[in-house]
């Protein structure tokens, strides 16, 4: 269902209570008004009215509510639009469930409008994305004093802070991966517990990568874009540090995934060292069971042999069985075979 919600500020001033959907074009009529409308699971026509009213891009606001739209920017002559992935995370419910949760945020940006389309998260049950924070990051950056540049940073600010988080919850599950790996817990509990929950990160670890790199170009993009219009130069720095923190995530991403690869490549490796041992200390107890099959085997011979039918023999038998066995099996012990 679709809701809207909406700020106003005239003057410097909030006047939320002013703020009316159907007349966000009369609001933009006035350089003192600064505008923000937040449209969460919309219809199209909704989109579409709101497009004619604007003079939006058909094709972005085709996009904006588009199933499996990556990540992206464009530039239009009046406005520009981006699409980002802001990243939860949530316990999953099973070694094969994600622990991401996606939130698909689009937006026009207008000279003294902003406009955030908003779709539902892709896991059901998880928690929504928390769009009053960006509000009170433009408030704590000094409101309309800053323009709409200020409400952009906010919301990319917000977004970015989430990729941060996500990252942090795969780094700690793959420690963990780590540490089951070389503990050797997870191979005696379940054998395929541990290759389950290695694949399960590293399709996380890939929608992570779809996700976060391509915000280096969105955040680039747009503070060009402001660049160019030369408004709200105090902003400049804090763009700069959000494309540091971009740069940030994105090389965290690439050594997660880096240290995921080498898990999964050392599990095989130290599966394959276990099957080897196993093999080695197979073999060096059918080398000792051997010796005494074939003394049995040969005194139990239809034919007539030296104390066949006597103690001596029995006795002489059981001892070289004995003996040939403690002989063996000191010797594998000792090249540590058994």
């Amino acid at each position: 269902m679709t809701k809207v919600t909406g700020r106003l500020w005239r003057d410097g001033e909030p006047h939320d209570d002013e703020f009316a959907f159907d007349a966000i074009s009369d609001c933009l009529a006035s350089e003192r008004q600064l505008v923000w409308a937040d449209i969460y699971d919309p219809d199209h026509d909704t989109l579409r009215l709101l497009a004619a009213e604007l003079g939006l891009n058909t094709w972005a606001v085709e996009d904006a509510v588009a199933p499996k739209e990556r990540t992206k920017t464009a530039v239009y002559q009046s406005h520009t639009f981006f699409t980002v992935y802001a990243l939860g995370t949530h316990e999953p419910a099973g070694d094969s469930a994600s622990m991401l949760v996606k939130h698909r945020i689009s937006a026009f940006v207008l000279p003294r409008a902003l406009i955030t389309v908003r779709l539902p998260g892709l896991n059901s049950g998880a928690a929504e994305f928390d769009i009053g924070e960006v509000s009170r990051r433009f408030d704590e950056l000094g409101g309309q004093s800053h323009g709409v540049g200020a409400l952009v940073h906010g919301l990319l600010d917000v977004v970015v802070d989430g990729h941060f988080d996500a990252v942090q919850v795969l780094d700690d599950a793959i420690e963990a991966l780590e540490d089951e790996l070389f503990s050797g817990s997870g191979d005696r509990a379940e054998p395929h517990g541990l290759q389950r929950r290695t694949f399960r990160v590293r399709k996380d670890l890939v929608d992570l990568r779809r996700v976060v790199l391509p915000v280096r170009e969105v955040v680039s993009t747009i503070q060009h874009r402001r660049l160019d219009a030369r408004t709200s130069p105090e902003l400049d720095p804090l763009y700069a540090d959000l494309y540091d923190h971009v740069l940030r995530a994105s090389e965290w991403t690439e050594s997660l995934r880096d240290m995921v690869t080498t898990v999964f490549e050392t599990n095989l490796s130290l599966q394959d060292a276990r099957l080897n041992t196993v093999m080695k200390k197979l073999t060096g107890w059918a080398a000792i069971i051997a010796v005494p099959t074939a003394i049995t085997g040969f005194y139990g011979q239809n034919v007539l042999y030296p104390g066949v039918d006597t103690v001596a023999g029995f006795l002489t038998s059981s001892a070289v069985i004995v003996v040939l066995v403690v002989v063996l099996y000191a010797m594998f012990k000792r090249r540590d075979w058994l």
